[in-house]
């Protein structure tokens, strides 16, 4: 039987139907196609002339080699006549580049993407321009889409594209390859590392948030691999799809833990305002699809599509946001992460590892209770219903069964009671504004519900929910002195799941 090859068609379709031509393009080149990411992403959008030209490959040297490995060739004609049309446009498109900033450049290419122009010729002019690109250019660039205007919303669902056109091509994947061993950990520790290896160091050393990110990351991709392999095979993936959903505490640290810190201090808000969205969506998407029982042909094929998502976010978190936060995170802020990190619970095969100095560093932490001007005689606070010490005061706090944070009337986070919590409250939240800490669908949501507060349109607003398998009552109360001036808000979180089982039965 023939083996045929229409150039018409996409990369990803050709290799699906002869998956031997992948081993072919990769000899002529085509090293990228051996990534399951690239040839489920750019793979469904390129044809093999529109690759051949972006890598200036000879399409007579691609149209022998597949000759010779028994393929006939079709839709020769048909590509020559789509080139000679799409040349004149990318001449001019690329002397128009030449004039812009690297951002503005950047930002060009992504409206472009966004006017659904073909990704391949969109990342041909790219690569003309650039022989690489900085992480924190690719975020500037997003950002300063959304600040012109361009809705999030439309950001979020060309988050994917926007990284396919940047793969093989960011800094961090064309830096020098380093070996790690322990002479070099040794090194860092001392000091000498450099920028250039840093983030190296970093995923290298044993307990560093890094190193566990991208330990869950590779357990992730393995996975997400396993998963595929089956959905092709119609086997059953109910146990993978279970093990999958674990990549809710692995994006809940990011959102809880990096997210913030970039936005509120270093005012790059890129990753908050993208990511974190699309982070929701994968996470309500494997909720629902664990949700259905009827595993169909389009239950699988939305299930083959998030892992795709997924994979995608792997790629942007090891080369665009973990390149970030090493280029501007403090050794100090690294090891407050740490501390904050110990109180998600560990998810898709990765385990718990000490971290040394960030153990030395939570050691060195003390409470500071001198300086605090209210308290009396006796080291007691007094207040119209009488006093308690700081120790006791703590300790009743703690001891309400509830998750309890309060925000002031600047919208400042100011406390949350300590121990173990449904609603993750990293300590490092503290000081900064309440926004900040929540993606960007739920900030919406909490910032209608403080301006009511403020405004007196509402006082309280109950919100029932099912959250791992437990049944919550999350309140957000306005606090008000006593002649009705608003002081801030305080949102108590409340497991019912005991009252329920006890109303339930005694019916």
């Amino acid at each position: 039987m023939t083996k045929i090859i229409d150039l018409n068609k996409t990369v990803y379709e050709l290799v699906t139907s002869y998956p031997e031509i992948a081993n072919i393009m990769a000899d002529l080149g085509f090293s990228e196609i051996k990534k399951k990411v690239i040839l489920q992403s750019v793979g469904k959008l390129t044809t093999i002339p529109k690759g051949a030209k972006m890598k200036n490959i000879p399409m007579d040297k691609i149209i022998t080699a597949f000759k010779s490995n028994g393929f006939e060739v079709i839709g020769v004609e048909n590509q020559a006549d789509t080139d000679n049309k799409t040349e004149n446009t990318t001449t001019e498109s690329v002397k128009t580049d030449k004039k812009l900033s690297n951002t503005e450049l950047i930002k060009s290419y992504l409206k472009r993407l966004g006017d659904k122009e073909d990704l391949e010729s969109v990342r041909a002019d790219f690569v003309k321009n650039f022989t690489d690109v900085d992480s924190l250019e690719i975020m500037k660039a997003e950002q300063e889409l959304m600040n012109e205007g361009t809705p999030i919303e439309e950001v979020q669902k060309l988050c994917d594209v926007h990284s396919a056109l940047f793969h093989g091509c960011t800094t961090h994947e064309q830096r020098p390859q380093i070996k790690i061993d322990k002479q070099a950990l040794e090194s860092a520790v001392n000091g000498a590392n450099t920028k250039e290896n840093k983030i190296d160091i970093l995923i290298a050393t044993e307990g560093h948030v890094l190193y566990t990110f991208t330990k869950e990351n590779d357990n992730l991709a393995t996975l997400l691999s396993t998963t595929k392999s089956k959905i092709e095979k119609q086997e059953d993936v109910t146990n993978e799809l279970k093990q999958l959903r674990e990549v809710s505490i692995h994006y809940a640290k990011k959102g809880d833990l990096l997210y913030p810190l970039l936005k509120v201090k270093y005012d790059i808000s890129g990753p908050s305002n993208v990511m974190w969205g699309v982070d929701d969506e994968i996470r309500m998407t494997l909720s629902e699809l664990e949700k259905e029982d009827n595993h169909n042909a389009e239950w699988y094929q939305k299930l083959t599509d998030v892992a795709i998502r997924m994979e995608e976010m792997v790629y942007k978190e090891a080369n665009i946001l973990f390149p970030i936060c090493v280029e501007h995170f403090t050794d100090a802020e690294w090891q407050q992460i740490y501390r904050d990190s110990k109180d998600y619970s560990e998810c898709l095969g990765v385990k718990k590892l000490i971290w040394q100095e960030g153990e030395i560093s939570t050691e060195n932490i003390s409470v500071n209770t001198s300086n605090i001007s209210v308290i009396t005689e006796n080291n007691k606070i007094t207040m119209p219903g009488g006093y308690l010490t700081v120790e006791q005061l703590t300790a009743l706090l703690n001891t309400i069964p509830m998750e309890i944070t309060f925000v002031d009337a600047e919208n400042i986070n100011c406390f949350f009671n300590e121990g173990e919590k449904l609603f993750k409250r990293p300590s490092m939240a503290i000081g900064r504004e309440v926004f900040s800490c929540h993606p960007p669908k739920i900030e919406v949501m909490v910032r209608q519900i403080i301006d009511d507060f403020r405004n007196n349109r509402n006082s309280r607003i109950p919100i029932w929910m099912e959250k791992e398998d437990k049944t919550m009552l999350v309140t957000y109360t306005a606090v008000r002195d006593r002649n009705g001036k608003y002081l801030g808000t305080v949102e108590l979180v409340q497991d019912m799941t005991e009252a329920k089982e006890y109303f339930t039965n005694k019916k």
